[in-house]
C-alpha cells in the first residue's frame, strides 16, 4: 500500500512537471483572429497576450463604432482559437488519466 501512495505522488509531481512545461510553451504558441475579411487581425499567443494588431488604412475613414466593434470581433476570434489550440496541446496529456466525466485541470 505504501509504495502505491509513494508512486501515485510520483506520477502527480511528474505530471504537474509537464503541465508547466506545456504551458510555457502555450505562450510561445501564436493564432491570428481576423475580423471584416482580414481587414483587422489580432496576433495574440495562447496565454491571451496580443503581440500584433493589423488594421487595413481603408478602416480608418470609417465611423469609429465601426472599428470597434471589428476590434472586438477580431479579439474574440483570436482567443477562441487560443483556447482550441491550448485544449489540443493539454488534451494528450490528461487522456492517460482516469478523470470523471466533466472533470477538467485547470490549465
Amino acid at each position: 500500500m505504501k509504495g502505491g501512495i509513494g508512486q501515485l505522488m510520483k506520477q502527480a509531481q511528474q505530471m504537474q512537471e509537464k503541465m508547466k512545461q506545456a504551458q510555457d510553451e502555450l505562450a510561445n504558441i501564436t493564432v491570428v483572429g481576423e475580423s471584416g475579411g482580414g481587414m483587422v487581425s489580432i496576433t495574440m499567443t495562447c496565454k491571451n497576450e496580443i503581440k500584433k494588431i493589423k488594421i487595413d488604412e481603408v478602416l480608418f475613414n470609417e465611423e469609429k463604432d465601426m472599428l470597434e466593434d471589428l476590434l472586438i470581433a477580431a479579439f474574440n476570434d483570436a482567443a477562441r482559437r487560443a483556447e482550441k489550440k491550448t485544449q489540443e496541446s493539454m488534451s494528450g496529456m490528461t487522456s492517460g488519466l482516469n478523470l470523471p466525466p466533466g472533470m477538467k485541470l485547470p490549465f
